[in-house]
């Protein structure tokens, strides 16, 4: 009775008979009979095991049903393993029976074939080791595939610690890394766990942020970790449970305890396709099991059990197909081995049988029996959720479209009932641990306290850093209970830079850090960044000097050189056509009355001052065009010469850092900041940098000449600027660095929950007031190069005097064809008559031009006009 209570090998030969029809018969055409032959298949089971029981059950009716007239012979199994060697040993069910077993397999060249046992080496065993079962690796995909559709980004394996899942956990965290999923650690527990253990297992899960946990152990073992997890408040809402193939049985076996304690939890499991065939033989395998095994809740066959079956089918198969060869043990190797494992011989027969085996290919009662690289090859994984006394199919993983609804096509899986009843929010994949109060350190910088200043309680003054990470706090969909803690040496200075601050948190010292503190490439190795959420960038910080110089000559500065010869050359060419087109007194004289007539009239309307009466109509459209285009210049030259005379024109006093470095002035930067290593790498030498810790000490380094400029990110000269605007400037290039964030431990999920809360922030136009409560109201503009007042130029008025010219010259020349209708060189005498009226030759020249166009010569002392 002692031996039914332990592991036992019970070595079975299954009598393969392998027949072939006719009779011997002497003479031509009769068909030699071939002689059955068995081929003898040892078979280890645990019997006092459900699967034992339940998988030996299954392998006696695949016998039946594949020799349905040799059933007898099996009954000469035990009596023939004395005499005769079996050539294939079937069903070690545990990876450590696997191990032993694979090396007396590859001894004696005899299979091992297992459809329960997981392979307990990375490598595989032995060529002779064969699982009829679905490879591993595959499970880890369909587990992978459901991580990232729910877009987990961290998770824990939770399994027993035995050969089991020696190859399944590595495979697994493999495919998760494909996924970009990360396992923090990974949580054993023993076989032999008590349960004060195992509490302090689920008491440390329930610690940790993980929310989704990858389940692999046996079913008892699992069957108490589950009630225990229940009791912890491990399977509420929030959590999320997969058990992979291997436990997910535990519902078919154990039934409603494991159900009860379950609920939400997310099972896969080998695909197995629902056909009359499998009905029928789910039929004959209920009436068998529970004759032989009263009282089990098992009520159908598991697929390790269709795997049991199958395997019988596919070492019968092989065994018809293999050719004959002599049943003896060849002698051993090893002749004189001191123990009976040296001294095991070889089967040449076992060799075919596996070669044959190798070469199965049939539909089976699991589906598709086919093997590749000694383990059968896998297709389809179903995705089942607990619900109830329920076990729903909620989808399936297949090669081709991953996690879906159907087999057949990419779709969307059923809704899922996580833990706690919830069907509506997928689990963002963390919680917070219990009645954990974040630990946030804040830099020391007292000289920026509008930055980092903190006081804990609703009521404390705060800097901006500050601010905006309560903000974004306050407006996550979930509570966090966090406390500042002041990086300092208690009297308010820092107690060290700000790197130290972050290997800090790297050490786990902090569970954030929060404050002025610049995502930089080296820090991103040690903890996490959220996106920035000030502006980025490096510039210098320098003073600022007029430059322009106010002398007697000033007034000439508002408009170029050219400007004013060209506006002089349109004064004079405007009184002349003026000139040309009116006819009375006004205009009349001598040449020199006339010429100064000319000018004065000209230059008088520079300031619309004129009082020669205008006449004729295109003179008016010519006035009138030239008084817009004085107004014009007179307006902007009153505009740049008041700017010249009022406005302070200031500039940097320096632009480049080159400019600093070949002087040999000396460079101020921020205090315990990354700025040194900046400065070096922009050739500046060490003895030249000084550094300062406050906005007052800006000031004074800048204003006593004691640096030339000041290199820092552009939130800190903001903020200095916002005091002293009047006198200094930001100038220079950027140098683009990502500016502040607030930093996490690696892989803590709070840092894209903080990410897209800035994000919303800076839309809301809430950081924008805040910002604003920073800085003040006004803005200080760059004093720059662009900013400084400069001369007017023709070119700015090219297109004035361009109109101003075509309506004088179309004027004069309407005005010719209107007055004359001769040659234009008598329209030339005319214009000389007018001048010279005395002259007796004139007054020839033009007597035809009077005859053609008038009654009679004009009256003395007038010229003729044009």
């Amino acid at each position: 009775m002692k031996a039914t209570r332990l592991l036992r090998v019970l070595l079975l030969a299954l009598v393969l008979l392998v027949g072939a029809s006719g009779a011997a018969a002497q003479g031509g055409g009769a068909v030699p009979r071939r002689r059955p032959r068995t081929v003898d298949v040892g078979v280890i089971l645990d019997r006092t095991t459900w699967l034992g029981n339940m998988s030996w059950t299954c392998m006696e009716l695949a016998m039946e049903d594949f020799y349905a007239n040799a059933v007898d012979a099996a009954a000469a199994g035990v009596d023939l393993l004395k005499n005769v060697g079996v050539q294939a040993i079937v069903g070690p069910q545990t990876s450590t029976q696997a191990k032993f077993l694979a090396r007396l397999g590859n001894k004696s060249s005899v299979p091992i074939i297992s459809f329960s046992a997981d392979c307990p080496s990375r490598s595989g065993l032995t060529p002779y080791f064969i699982r009829t079962a679905w490879n591993d690796s595959s499970q880890a995909e369909a587990i992978a595939s459901l991580v990232q559709k729910h877009n987990w980004r961290e998770v824990v394996p939770v399994f027993e610690d035995d050969d089991t899942n020696t190859k399944f956990i590595p495979d697994l965290v493999d495919a998760l890394k494909q996924v970009d999923t990360r396992v923090s650690y990974r949580c054993k527990i023993h076989p032999s766990a008590t349960v004060d253990a195992m509490k302090a297992v689920i008491s440390s899960l329930r610690h940790n942020w993980t929310s989704v946990f990858i389940v692999r152990m046996s079913h008892a073992l699992a069957l108490k970790f589950f009630q225990l997890a229940k009791d912890e408040g491990m399977m509420g809402q929030g959590f999320v449970w997969i058990t992979a193939y291997g436990l997910t049985d535990i519902f078919d076996v154990v039934g409603s305890p494991a159900l009860d304690v379950m609920q939400g939890v997310l099972g896969v499991k080998p695909h197995v396709q629902d056909t009359v065939k499998l009905q029928n033989f789910a039929q004959k395998w209920h009436s068998k099991y529970r004759l032989e095994n009263p009282g089990t809740s098992l009520s159908e066959p598991t697929v390790s059990g269709l795997y049991a079956y199958d395997t019988i089918w596919a070492l019968a198969s092989a065994a018809e197909n293999a050719t004959y060869v002599n049943l003896d043990f060849g002698p051993s190797v090893t002749k004189n081995g001191s123990t009976d494992f040296d001294r095991i011989d070889t089967s040449k027969a076992a060799e075919k049988l596996r070669g044959a085996l190798l070469k199965v290919n049939f539909s089976g009662m699991s589906g598709k029996f086919r093997i590749e690289n000694t383990q059968l090859a896998s297709s389809y994984y179903t995705i089942i959720n607990i619900v109830g006394q329920e076990r729903r199919e909620v989808g399936f993983w297949t090669p081709e479209f991953g996690i879906s609804g159907s087999l057949n096509m990419k779709s969307d899986i059923k809704t899922i009932i996580w833990p706690g009843g919830d069907h509506e929010t997928v689990p963002r994949g963390w919680l917070l641990p219990r009645n954990k109060r974040l630990q946030i350190g804040v830099p020391a910088n007292p000289g920026f306290g509008q930055l980092v200043r903190y006081e804990n309680g609703p009521e404390g003054k705060k800097g901006f850093c500050i601010k905006v990470f309560d903000e974004v706090v306050d407006n996550l969909p979930y509570q966090v209970l966090y406390d500042y803690h002041g990086f300092d040496d208690g009297q308010g200075n820092s107690n060290g830079t700000y790197d130290e601050l972050i290997y800090k948190l790297y050490l786990k010292e902090f569970d954030a850090v929060v404050g002025d503190v610049t995502i930089l490439a080296n820090r991103s190795l040690y903890v996490d960044f959220t996106l920035p959420y000030t502006e980025s960038g490096v510039r210098m910080l320098v003073p600022v000097l007029d430059r322009r110089q106010k002398t007697a000559w000033t007034f000439l500065k508002p408009l170029t050189a050219d400007l004013w010869l060209g506006t002089g050359a349109f004064v004079v060419f405007t009184g002349f056509v003026v000139w040309c087109i009116e006819n009375h007194e006004d205009f009349k004289g001598t040449p020199a009355n006339q010429i100064g007539s000319v000018f004065y009239f000209s230059f008088s309307t520079l300031v619309f001052a004129h009082r020669e009466k205008i006449k004729n109509n295109l003179s008016r459209i010519v006035v009138v065009v030239w008084l817009f285009v004085v107004l014009i210049v007179q307006q902007s030259y009153t505009a740049s010469l008041s700017s010249i005379l009022t406005v302070e024109q200031l500039q940097p006093t320096v632009t480049n850092l080159d400019e600093v470095i070949r002087k040999g002035s000396h460079v101020g930067y921020l205090n315990d900041s990354f700025l040194p290593g900046l400065l070096k790498s922009l050739k500046i030498d060490e003895s030249k940098m000084i550094a300062l810790n406050s906005v007052e000490e800006y000031n004074d380094a800048l204003s006593t000449g004691k640096v030339a400029v000041i290199v820092d990110e552009i939130p800190y000269l903001k903020l200095f600027l916002s005091k002293y605007c009047h006198n200094y400037t930001m100038t220079g290039p950027i140098y683009r660095f990502d500016g502040f964030g607030y930093a996490f431990p690696l892989g803590s999920p709070l840092t894209a929950d903080i990410t897209r809360g800035i994000l919303k922030l800076a839309s809301s136009g809430k950081m924008a007031e805040l910002q604003k409560d920073l800085y003040g109201d006004k803005s200080c503009p760059d004093k720059d190069d662009s900013q400084t007042s400069s001369s007017l130029t023709l070119h700015s008025f090219q297109g004035l005097f361009s109109i101003s010219g075509a309506c004088s010259i179309l004027a004069l020349i309407l005005h010719a064809l209107i007055t004359n209708k001769g040659v234009f060189s008598r329209w030339l005498a005319a214009i000389c008559s007018k001048l010279f009226h005395k002259s007796n030759i004139l007054q020839i020249m033009m007597r035809p031009v009077a005859n053609a166009g008038n009654t009679g010569s004009p009256p003395e002392g007038q010229g003729s006009r044009v």
